[in-house]
């Protein structure tokens, strides 16, 4: 009876293997700063909100998508200071980031309506929404 090692042959650390030699990745450049407006979502992540910060991150690169926005970046917080968070931030260049919406102050998560027009009154005034924009 043999014993099998082929596990041996795996190199220990996968980032030690060998990389393609068809890739050099020393031209890579990474991208400059956007010059376009960016959201920044934070979130407890301790509250399990990644979901529901993908999904308004998705809506709202479905709806602005770059140009228009740039970006947005979700990031979670984990903090004894940071329970319960959900803010959107919108980060227009040579202006400081201005609060879109934190879920303590207005009283719970926004509503997607609600928070694209707050996006377009900024980045896009006049933009029509369609069904986002009609009255209930």
């Amino acid at each position: 009876m043999t014993e099998d090692t082929s596990h041996e042959r795996l190199p220990q650390n996968p980032a030690a293997a060998p990389r393609s030699s068809s890739v050099d990745d020393s031209t890579f450049v990474f991208p400059e700063p956007l010059s376009v407006p960016t959201i920044t979502i934070e979130f407890c992540d301790r509250c399990r909100w990644l979901h529901r910060a993908s999904w308004t991150q998705t809506e709202l690169l479905l709806t602005f998508p770059p140009p228009v926005l740039g970006s947005v970046t979700l990031v979670p917080r984990n903090s004894e200071e940071t329970a319960g968070r959900f803010r959107v931030w919108l980060s227009v260049a040579s202006q400081p980031p201005r609060l879109l919406w934190d879920r303590k102050l207005e009283g719970g998560f926004p509503e997607l309506k609600v928070l694209k027009q707050r996006v377009r009154d900024h980045i896009q005034p006049g933009l029509s929404l369609g069904h986002s924009d009609k009255k209930d």
